[in-house]
């Protein structure tokens, strides 16, 4: 079966949706996964939008935030504290999870999307977080998209952004960030949970036709790769809806 890194990592994330879930989504292919699941695995999740579109159809798959289609049926709009307070929507109970990328990630799940290089000698400089740093410190769980190399896989960021699990272990908890921290880092290669207990990213499943020694070599820090498992194949009729009904007109899926 044919598919790319795009479409499998996609569909990865878009299966970690479950219904009724309330998903708060970027741009891009956090945006795409976010509308895969509610057309394939989860039409009964909610998505939003920083922007302040709630619960939109996603009949048309939006380019950004700002583009007038995630209004199209949205069961509210509003504005961008009122979407920002949706988020930490305790009294449903709701697992509330959040798809954001970065340009780097540590080894706990900390982001940087705002430079590298040193502070006011930088030698490039990126969006910042937007509404990541809300997400990654409120929602139950994170799923991060990250390309696997080792400049974006480092032992230490270049600035912290977005809080991960911070150094491990009960720290999160102990600055008394509320959300449950990242739950997963979908990569071209395979997928990386963390450790319940050290909270230490390891290496939880591979693609098919990928080596678990191949996805270390893209790491610049070290990750336990010995419980991998193979992650099976797109499914025909995933790949179907994903390309002729997600993203028919290939704004994303290029």
């Amino acid at each position: 079966m044919n598919y790319s890194a795009k479409e499998i990592m996609v569909l990865s994330a878009a299966r970690l949706i479950k219904n009724k879930d309330i998903v708060f989504c970027g741009t891009g292919l956090s945006m795409l996964a976010a509308v895969a699941a509610k057309h394939i695995y989860a039409p009964n999740c909610m998505v939003f939008f920083e922007s302040g579109a709630i619960d939109s159809r996603l009949e048309k798959l939006p380019l950004a935030v700002s583009d007038s289609r995630v209004m199209y049926g949205a069961s509210l709009f509003c504005s961008l504290v009122e979407s920002f307070s949706f988020m930490q929507n305790k009294k449903t109970g709701a697992n509330v999870v959040g798809i954001i990328g970065a340009a780097q990630i540590d080894a706990y799940g900390n982001l940087n999307s705002t430079m590298i290089g040193e502070y006011g000698r930088t030698s490039a400089r990126f969006a910042g977080s937007g509404g990541a740093c809300d997400v990654a410190s409120f929602v139950n769980a994170n799923i991060i998209f990250m390309k696997l190399e080792q400049r974006k896989f480092v032992e230490k960021l270049d600035y912290l952004t977005s809080p991960g699990w911070l150094a491990g272990g009960k720290s999160r908890a102990e600055k008394g960030l509320v959300g449950n921290g990242p739950s997963s880092v979908i990569t071209d290669m395979g997928i990386m949970g963390f450790d319940e207990t050290s909270k230490r990213m390891f290496l939880k499943h591979v693609y098919p036709g990928i080596k678990p020694e191949d996805v270390q070599k893209r790491v610049s820090f070290k990750i336990d790769i010995s419980r991998a498992t193979q992650l099976e194949e797109p499914k025909a009729d995933e790949l179907e809806i994903l390309r002729k009904k997600t993203d028919p007109e290939r704004l994303i899926l290029n």
